[in-house]
């Protein structure tokens, strides 16, 4: 097994503190309705708490039809969480996890900063390239924008 490190940088106009909240303790309420044409619905096994598990089901038609995440945990004074893809999605047969850690930080101009640090754990002598990673990431602004796009459009939302 080998483990590749990525980091990314994001910018959003939406505040830190929203944005933790949509992608986390509200995830399953949100998602569906920014998303509605990616996240068919998200399952939680308890309350979005370390450990527990998060299933999303994604819509028909895209290359997934779900994935699990196991939550690391989260710090609601910090904006950031952590957690584990350990089944479905982009996964296949050549990588075993994908770890995040994510964080929300107040941008200069307002705003926020998305700073995320993720691993590949590949499966026996696989190797995932730069491209590759990438094109992970691009495909989870699918999710991403329309939640951004949700959260500016109804400024009530994950206050």
């Amino acid at each position: 097994m080998g483990v590749v490190t990525y980091d990314y940088e994001s910018t959003s106009p939406v505040a830190p503190s929203r944005l933790f909240k949509a992608f986390t303790v509200e995830a399953p309420k949100v998602w569906p309705t920014a998303a509605p044409n990616a996240v068919k619905s998200i399952e939680v096994e308890a309350n979005p708490s370390s450990g527990s598990i998060v299933k999303i089901n994604f819509v028909e038609g895209l290359p997934f039809q779900y994935m699990k995440h196991q939550i690391g945990g989260h710090d609601e004074n910090k904006f950031s969480y952590s957690y584990d893809l350990i089944e479905g999605g982009p996964l296949g047969d050549k990588l075993e996890k994908i770890s995040y850690e994510n964080k929300f930080e107040a941008a200069a101009g307002g705003g926020s900063i998305c700073k995320s640090s993720m691993k590949f754990y590949t499966v026996g002598d696989n190797v995932i390239t730069e491209d590759e990673i990438k094109a992970l990431i691009k495909g989870s602004e699918g999710v991403y924008k329309p939640v951004e796009a949700y959260l500016l459009a109804n400024p009530e939302s994950c206050n």
